[in-house]
């Protein structure tokens, strides 16, 4: 792919202030990821959240859950001293997964080593494994009775193997203490392809790993050590290594992409094999990242949910909301 495509129609449209309809089925999910996000956390902040999201579509808001069950979830994780995915990168669907009792563990720390221009979690000088975290996460999934349990992680360039071998181990004691189905959403271990070859022993049900938008923004997305040809090598190989397990891969809108960048990069994810897709609407978690270029029409994502599943995906998620790993399992058990 090349900038001469540019200047083709971006996906999307500008916010006009005009309400859409909101579709049913698979594009109300939402999802834990890396798309940014300012749902806040708490009943209290529903007036800040009111004030600051007026600039947004009115399909981009939503109500605060209730119940109790997004305080156990975030006590637990508190007391077992864990990471989420669904409160460092800011994941707007976050309060709904907790008082769902579910929430999508990050391994390795909460510190990053790439500086990727869209994602919310702490970037700098990550601190050393802690070597029974993969206790820890068992013992939180099989108190919040999980059946699909979802790993994800910083990228750790620092770490001899990236970080595989924590990952290993995360998975099979996540296994032998629930005996839970397990997804892993690494990242890319293009320094350390052992450590990939690591996780995919341990035989995750599904291995999930974001192309996160189409190539001619890649690098700028993704920072400059990332690659888009080995993203599609890294689906190819859990295949070759272990065809039993499922692949999966996503997509934010909203970066400038065009509608042909897009089918073509689905195009390409099909032909290395992958099984499960997400697009889900790419939100700015804070001033100093990437700015949303377009807002995804609700009905457009339903028109990409069925154009991908034409292409052969065997489940997709396609909504405003919809992150990696939010409502996993049903993906996984379809």
């Amino acid at each position: 792919m090349n900038d001469t495509k540019s200047n083709l129609p971006i996906l999307g449209a500008e916010f006009s202030g005009t309400a859409a309809a909101e579709p049913t089925g698979a594009s109300r999910m939402g999802g834990c990821g890396s798309m940014g996000g300012t749902i806040p956390l708490s009943e209290s902040s529903q007036n800040k959240l009111f004030e600051s999201s007026r600039r947004l579509p009115s399909w981009l808001r939503r109500e605060v859950p209730k119940g109790n069950g997004n305080q156990f979830t975030h006590g637990l994780l508190k007391e077992l001293r864990l990471e989420t995915v669904c409160e460092n990168a800011k994941c707007p669907n976050r309060m709904e997964c907790y008082s769902q009792k579910t929430a999508t563990f990050m391994i390795l720390g909460n510190v990053c080593t790439r500086p990727c221009g869209f994602c919310a979690v702490s970037r700098g000088r990550p601190e050393a494994l802690e070597d029974d975290e993969p206790q820890r996460v068992a013992e939180a999934s099989a108190r919040l009775g999980l059946k699909h349990v979802v790993i994800t992680s910083v990228t750790r360039d620092d770490l001899p193997d990236g970080g595989g071998e924590h990952f290993y181990r995360c998975v099979l004691a996540v296994r032998d203490r629930t005996g839970a189905a397990v997804e892993v959403l690494t990242p890319d271990f293009i320094r350390h392809r052992h450590g990939l070859e690591r996780v995919i022993d341990a035989a995750p049900e599904v291995f999930n790993h974001n192309m996160e938008t189409v190539p001619r923004l890649y690098r700028r997305v993704r920072g400059p050590k990332s690659e888009y040809r080995w993203t599609l090598e890294l689906l190819s190989r859990i295949k070759e290594r272990n065809s039993a397990i499922k692949t999966k891969s996503g997509l934010m809108l909203g970066l400038g992409e065009t509608r042909d960048e897009l089918l073509e990069c689905l195009a390409d994810l099909r032909r290395h094999g992958c099984d499960f897709l997400t697009l889900g609407q790419y939100l700015q978690p804070g001033p100093r990242y990437l700015p949303v270029v377009k807002y995804v029409l609700p009905e457009e994502f339903e028109e990409l949910r069925l154009i991908a599943k034409s292409m052969g995906f065997r489940k997709v998620a396609s909504g405003p909301f919809v992150r990696s790993s939010y409502h996993a399992r049903d993906m996984a058990e379809a």
